[in-house]
């Protein structure tokens, strides 16, 4: 078992950053790719970045490649989500998640966290 918990969301002006944080605790969480997703009002949940247990691979969905770095700290067991140069569009709440493979399909992943609101207001 493993239990994520986001933070470091909230309301930013389009152009501004913030950095999300996922805490994670339980099972060894060094063996899990982590990934990040967003869902925003009447949408799915869609893809973001993924992270590799080592952190030697990334993945990131091509609306945000450039913009936004996914990394994490095996030390502290926590996985991060820098995001830069923010859009109105990049409005949703973004969830981490926990999986054993490095892959972007939400329905693999195996944890999810409850998710943090971020607003880009124009």
């Amino acid at each position: 078992q493993v239990q994520l918990v986001e933070s470091g969301g909230g309301l930013v002006q389009a152009g501004g950053s913030l950095r999300l944080s996922c805490a994670a605790s339980g099972s060894t969480f060094s063996s899990y790719a982590m990934g990040w997703f967003r869902q925003a009002p009447g949408k799915e949940r869609e893809f973001v970045a993924t992270i590799s247990w080592s952190g030697g691979n990334t993945y990131y969905a091509d609306s945000v490649k450039g913009r936004f770095t996914i990394s994490r700290d095996n030390a502290k067991n926590t996985v991060y989500l820098q995001m830069n140069s923010l859009k109105p569009e990049d409005t949703a709440v973004y969830y981490c998640a926990a999986v054993p493979f490095l892959v972007s399909d939400p329905n693999v992943y195996d944890y999810w966290g409850q998710g943090t609101q971020v607003t880009v207001s124009s």
